[in-house]
Protein backbone atom coordinates (compact mmCIF):
# COMPACT_ATOMS: atom_id res chain seq x y z
CA UNK A 1 0.00 0.00 0.00
CA UNK A 2 1.67 3.21 -0.46
CA UNK A 3 2.53 6.31 1.21
CA UNK A 4 -0.75 8.27 -0.11
CA UNK A 5 -3.30 5.71 0.39
CA UNK A 6 -2.24 4.91 3.99
CA UNK A 7 -2.41 8.27 4.87
CA UNK A 8 -5.90 8.62 3.17
CA UNK A 9 -7.27 5.98 5.26
CA UNK A 10 -5.61 7.56 8.60
CA UNK A 11 -7.33 10.47 7.47
CA UNK A 12 -10.69 8.78 6.81
CA UNK A 13 -10.58 6.95 10.39
CA UNK A 14 -9.45 10.19 12.30
CA UNK A 15 -13.01 11.70 10.45
CA UNK A 16 -15.12 8.66 10.99
CA UNK A 17 -14.38 9.33 14.75
CA UNK A 18 -14.51 12.71 15.07
CA UNK A 19 -18.62 12.51 13.66
CA UNK A 20 -18.64 10.10 16.64
CA UNK A 21 -18.14 12.68 19.27
CA UNK A 22 -20.73 15.22 18.63
CA UNK A 23 -23.11 15.57 21.79
CA UNK A 24 -26.10 13.30 21.51
CA UNK A 25 -27.98 15.36 24.18
CA UNK A 26 -31.35 15.31 23.32
CA UNK A 27 -32.09 19.00 23.84
CA UNK A 28 -30.23 19.98 20.82
CA UNK A 29 -32.00 19.86 17.61
CA UNK A 30 -30.86 19.10 14.32
CA UNK A 31 -32.50 19.20 10.95
CA UNK A 32 -29.91 16.63 9.69
CA UNK A 33 -26.71 14.58 10.84
CA UNK A 34 -23.79 16.47 9.84
CA UNK A 35 -20.32 15.08 9.13
CA UNK A 36 -17.08 17.38 9.73
CA UNK A 37 -15.80 19.03 7.19
CA UNK A 38 -14.00 17.35 5.04
CA UNK A 39 -15.43 14.49 5.41
CA UNK A 40 -17.07 14.15 1.42
CA UNK A 41 -13.61 14.84 0.46
CA UNK A 42 -11.76 12.36 2.72
CA UNK A 43 -14.32 9.78 0.26
CA UNK A 44 -14.83 11.79 -2.75
CA UNK A 45 -12.87 8.68 -5.00
CA UNK A 46 -14.35 5.59 -3.16
CA UNK A 47 -16.42 4.84 -5.78
CA UNK A 48 -16.39 2.48 -8.52
CA UNK A 49 -13.11 2.97 -11.17
CA UNK A 50 -13.93 3.59 -15.07
CA UNK A 51 -11.53 2.90 -17.74
CA UNK A 52 -11.20 6.20 -18.01
CA UNK A 53 -9.75 6.74 -14.32
CA UNK A 54 -6.91 3.85 -15.25
CA UNK A 55 -5.74 5.85 -18.43
CA UNK A 56 -5.11 9.08 -16.93
CA UNK A 57 -3.25 7.10 -14.08
CA UNK A 58 -1.71 3.95 -15.22
CA UNK A 59 -0.04 3.59 -11.80
CA UNK A 60 -3.76 3.46 -10.01
CA UNK A 61 -4.39 0.04 -11.16
CA UNK A 62 -2.36 -1.83 -8.30
CA UNK A 63 -4.64 0.21 -5.86
CA UNK A 64 -7.99 0.01 -6.99
CA UNK A 65 -11.32 -0.97 -7.16
CA UNK A 66 -11.15 -4.91 -9.21
CA UNK A 67 -13.71 -4.21 -11.93
CA UNK A 68 -13.70 -1.17 -14.26
CA UNK A 69 -17.08 -0.19 -16.07
CA UNK A 70 -17.19 0.46 -19.83
CA UNK A 71 -20.09 1.72 -21.55
CA UNK A 72 -21.45 0.39 -24.74
CA UNK A 73 -19.34 3.18 -26.65
CA UNK A 74 -16.07 2.35 -24.84
CA UNK A 75 -16.65 -1.44 -25.41
CA UNK A 76 -17.67 -0.73 -29.18
CA UNK A 77 -14.30 0.97 -29.77
CA UNK A 78 -12.16 -1.18 -27.84
CA UNK A 79 -13.71 -4.03 -30.11
CA UNK A 80 -13.10 -2.14 -33.54
CA UNK A 81 -9.66 -1.24 -32.12
CA UNK A 82 -9.02 -4.82 -31.97
CA UNK A 83 -6.80 -6.62 -29.08
CA UNK A 84 -9.91 -7.82 -26.46
CA UNK A 85 -10.85 -10.79 -25.89
CA UNK A 86 -14.40 -10.54 -25.30
CA UNK A 87 -16.39 -12.91 -22.74
CA UNK A 88 -19.82 -13.64 -22.45
CA UNK A 89 -20.51 -14.96 -19.00
CA UNK A 90 -24.27 -15.69 -19.56
CA UNK A 91 -26.15 -18.94 -20.08
CA UNK A 92 -26.40 -21.59 -22.94
CA UNK A 93 -29.83 -20.68 -23.36
CA UNK A 94 -28.81 -16.26 -23.27
CA UNK A 95 -26.28 -16.85 -25.44
CA UNK A 96 -28.91 -18.41 -28.03
CA UNK A 97 -30.80 -15.58 -28.27
CA UNK A 98 -27.74 -13.59 -29.44
CA UNK A 99 -24.03 -12.53 -28.74
CA UNK A 100 -22.12 -9.25 -28.93
CA UNK A 101 -20.15 -10.25 -32.38
CA UNK A 102 -16.42 -11.54 -31.40
CA UNK A 103 -17.56 -12.93 -28.14
CA UNK A 104 -16.31 -16.25 -26.71
CA UNK A 105 -18.47 -17.91 -24.71
CA UNK A 106 -17.74 -19.24 -21.29
CA UNK A 107 -20.64 -19.13 -18.59
CA UNK A 108 -20.43 -18.43 -15.10
CA UNK A 109 -20.98 -21.49 -14.09
CA UNK A 110 -17.43 -22.95 -15.52
CA UNK A 111 -15.72 -19.85 -15.23
CA UNK A 112 -12.32 -19.93 -14.37
CA UNK A 113 -9.83 -17.94 -14.61
CA UNK A 114 -7.06 -20.69 -14.86
CA UNK A 115 -8.50 -22.33 -17.74
CA UNK A 116 -8.41 -19.08 -19.74
CA UNK A 117 -4.69 -20.03 -20.14
CA UNK A 118 -1.35 -17.59 -20.70
CA UNK A 119 -2.20 -13.97 -21.65
CA UNK A 120 -1.94 -13.66 -25.02
CA UNK A 121 -1.54 -9.52 -25.22
CA UNK A 122 -5.19 -9.25 -25.76
CA UNK A 123 -7.24 -7.93 -22.78
CA UNK A 124 -10.24 -9.40 -21.15
CA UNK A 125 -13.29 -8.02 -21.14
CA UNK A 126 -16.39 -9.63 -19.76
CA UNK A 127 -20.48 -9.12 -20.04
CA UNK A 128 -23.62 -10.99 -18.89
CA UNK A 129 -27.21 -9.84 -19.39
CA UNK A 130 -27.27 -7.11 -16.94
CA UNK A 131 -23.57 -6.70 -14.94
CA UNK A 132 -23.67 -8.89 -12.19
CA UNK A 133 -22.60 -12.22 -13.48
CA UNK A 134 -19.41 -10.33 -15.03
CA UNK A 135 -18.79 -8.29 -12.06
CA UNK A 136 -18.52 -11.63 -10.25
CA UNK A 137 -16.64 -13.39 -12.79
CA UNK A 138 -14.53 -10.08 -12.97
CA UNK A 139 -14.17 -10.39 -9.22
CA UNK A 140 -12.72 -13.87 -9.79
CA UNK A 141 -10.14 -13.17 -12.52
CA UNK A 142 -8.77 -9.64 -10.76
CA UNK A 143 -8.36 -11.87 -7.02
CA UNK A 144 -6.45 -14.48 -10.32
CA UNK A 145 -4.27 -11.96 -11.37
CA UNK A 146 -3.68 -9.04 -9.16
CA UNK A 147 -4.72 -6.61 -11.88
CA UNK A 148 -8.70 -4.93 -12.25
CA UNK A 149 -11.05 -6.01 -15.18
CA UNK A 150 -13.05 -4.24 -17.68
CA UNK A 151 -17.03 -5.47 -18.16
CA UNK A 152 -19.74 -4.09 -20.16
CA UNK A 153 -21.61 -2.12 -17.08
CA UNK A 154 -25.32 -2.98 -17.87
CA UNK A 155 -24.75 -6.15 -19.87
CA UNK A 156 -26.11 -6.80 -23.01
CA UNK A 157 -29.18 -5.21 -22.30
CA UNK A 158 -27.05 -2.03 -22.27
CA UNK A 159 -25.33 -2.78 -25.62
CA UNK A 160 -29.20 -3.03 -26.56
CA UNK A 161 -30.29 0.11 -25.84
CA UNK A 162 -27.62 1.58 -27.44
CA UNK A 163 -28.36 0.39 -30.29
CA UNK A 164 -25.78 -1.40 -31.40
CA UNK A 165 -26.42 -5.21 -32.73
CA UNK A 166 -25.89 -8.85 -31.73
CA UNK A 167 -24.80 -11.74 -33.70
CA UNK A 168 -26.60 -15.65 -33.62
CA UNK A 169 -23.86 -17.68 -32.21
Amino acid sequence: MNASRKLLLAASALLAITACSGDTHASKKRDAPSSPLGFELAFAGAGAATADDYAAVPEARADASPMIDLTPEQLAARLAAGNIRLIDVRTDAEVAEGVIPGAEHIPLDRFDPARLGPPDGRDVVLYCRSGKRSAMAGAKLAEATGAPVEHLAGGILAWEEAGRSLEQP
